[in-house]
C-alpha cells in the first residue's frame, strides 16, 4: 500500500497553502481561503467507464 496522498490545491480557492488538519484522516486545511474539507476514496467502480456514440460519458 502507498502512502496517503495528499492534494496539490485548494478545491475552493485553487491556492496551494494547505496543511494537514487536526479533524481527522484526510482533512486539510487552506491557510488561504481559511477553509477546511476533507478528501475520501470511495471504491473502485464496478462497471468502468461506458463511452457512447457522441463521445460523452455514459451514466
Amino acid at each position: 500500500m502507498s502512502k496517503r496522498a495528499a492534494p496539490f490545491y485548494c478545491p475552493y480557492c485553487g491556492d496551494e497553502d494547505l496543511r494537514p488538519s487536526e479533524q481527522g484522516h484526510g482533512a486539510w486545511e487552506c491557510a488561504a481561503c481559511n477553509r477546511a474539507f476533507q478528501l475520501k476514496f470511495l471504491g473502485l467502480l464496478a462497471r468502468g467507464l461506458q463511452h457512447n456514440d457522441a463521445g460523452g460519458e455514459e451514466i
